[in-house]
């Protein structure tokens, strides 16, 4: 590919959203690939705003090795007052590199590809650590990343016998029950967040700065908490827990809560491996114990997905090349 790509959105999304099941499959052989040493994921950047606290753009470079040999970099930013615009919370985009020769290869609209890697993470987590056994599920946030994780959780095996939504704005929250409830006949109920906390799958998935859910508060064995966005529980909530995380070192910094317990004991004897040491038998979390699994996000999980999705566009004639694009 000698030319420069452009992916827009409406391409991303129909590779994206056509077979989740792959995409899991995607998540899973990168994930073992990090394990095996095959990747090279450096720490994401931030910049943040001394006007705007709120707000931030994350830059994620990563390189992954073996069939994909892809170089890339996500730009995504995080905007929560955008919603009161109208907006979407974040937007992002990803630059694909040619391994050989460094040179650009393409532009993707990469909010679809984070929200997706995301969600094939979490449904994918929630398999292995949880089983495919039936259970009641509460997510907590009502956003994008909360109804794409649940269209990946129920292209899963495991049978959502209830699904229950907590989120300061009702509105939002009964907007996404009706729309899980119609596209796979879940029976839904709008909670309050002490009842969401007692669901056998529990997802966070908030714009949360710091925790909110009271510090005295205790999960209970066969309880699996997928903690996405990182930083709603007290530390001691999780120290009573069995941990995964994605990767440890990156998932202990920005004062994550798995950070926070780092910095309460001043140690990590409260992890119990990373999700691709499970993947592999390396990794077993204690079986007494509510397991949490909290993925900082690794970029390259971005690269696997936008490569896939780089190939489909390509090959359905989605990609838009821009000629003379390089000198």
């Amino acid at each position: 590919m000698s030319e420069f790509h452009i992916v827009p959105a409406t391409a991303c999304r129909t590779a994206l959203e056509d077979n989740p099941a792959h995409l899991r499959t995607i998540i899973e052989n990168t994930y073992r690939a990090h394990d095996a040493g095959h990747t090279v994921n450096p720490d994401s950047h931030f910049l943040r705003f001394p006007d705007k606290p709120d707000d931030r753009v994350i830059a994620l470079p990563a390189y992954l090795a073996g069939h994909t040999h892809r170089i890339g970099i996500k730009w995504i930013s995080s905007f929560p007052a955008n919603l009161d615009h109208g907006l979407p919370r974040a937007s992002a985009v990803l630059i694909l590199n040619d391994h050989e020769t460094g040179r650009p290869l393409a532009c993707l609209e990469s909010a679809h590809i984070s929200a997706h890697r995301t969600a094939a993470s979490a449904a994918l987590a929630a398999q292995t650590l949880g089983g495919n056994r039936a259970r009641s599920v509460a997510v907590i946030g009502a956003g994008v990343i909360a109804a794409t994780v649940l269209d990946h959780l129920a292209a899963t095996d495991i049978e959502v016998t209830e699904l229950a939504c907590h989120d300061l704005d009702e509105a939002r929250a009964g907007r996404l029950l009706q729309d899980k409830h119609r596209d796979h006949a879940w029976p839904v109920r709008t909670v309050g967040l002490t009842q969401a906390l007692d669901a056998d799958l529990v997802i966070f998935a908030t714009t949360a700065a710091s925790a909110y859910v009271p510090e005295d508060h205790r999960f209970h064995p066969g309880q699996l908490v997928l903690n996405i966005s990182l930083r709603d529980l007290a530390p001691d909530t999780i120290l009573e827990a069995a941990n995964i995380l994605d990767d440890i070192d990156h998932c202990l910094k920005a004062n994550t809560t798995p950070h926070r317990a780092e910095q309460a004991t001043g140690n990590r004897d409260f992890i119990d491996g990373t999700l691709g040491g499970v993947l592999t038998g390396r990794d077993r979390p204690r079986p007494d114990r509510p397991v949490v699994f909290s993925p900082f996000g690794l970029g390259v999980l971005d690269i696997a997905v936008g490569d896939y999705v780089l190939d489909r566009s390509l090959n359905d004639g989605t990609a838009v090349a821009v000629p003379g694009f390089f000198a």
